[in-house]
């Protein structure tokens, strides 16, 4: 089987290939229980595309014999130094038509992509854990959030 990956950088050279709503779709079905809202899995993309300055980052769509497998959404940070130079918001593979080792490959693709360090946000009990820490991530700092009106965020 080989493996395509696609690299995206606007919303018009993603729709040559898939429509937004199919890769919200999909992010919202295979991130499973650490999946996001579909109105905020739809803003990091719109953040990925942006041209404004201090905004932009990258979609990288994995495919498989035609069939989407996978799909990373990478957002710069505009932030160098104090703050890594990216953030990997989105990373998740379709279990059912990704081979085993097709996670890790299309992030080590989003790493290769990627100018400057990354950080990513990952649970602790989350399985991806292991494979990030194996493709050199470390654990930096708990993140601790403030929510100040609990009504308007998770």
């Amino acid at each position: 089987m080989q493996e395509k990956y696609l690299l995206v950088r606007s919303e018009q050279e993603l729709a040559k290939y898939y429509s937004k709503s199919e890769i919200v779709e999909f992010l919202g079905k295979n991130l499973e229980q650490f999946r996001d809202p579909v109105d905020q899995i739809e803003l990091a993309i719109d953040y990925a595309f942006s041209e404004a300055e201090g905004k932009g980052g990258f979609v990288i769509l994995q495919e498989i014999e035609g069939t989407l497998t996978g799909v990373v959404v990478m957002n710069e940070t505009g932030m160098s130094g104090y703050i890594p130079d990216n953030i990997l918001v989105y990373v998740a593979t379709d279990s059912a038509s990704a081979p085993l080792g097709a996670g890790a490959n299309l992030l080590k693709r989003a790493i290769d992509e990627a100018n400057g360090d990354i950080a990513l946000h990952v649970e602790y009990h989350n399985s991806a854990k292991k494979l990030y820490e194996k493709l050199g991530f470390v654990s930096k700092y708990a993140e601790m959030r403030y929510v100040k009106n609990p009504g308007k965020s998770k």
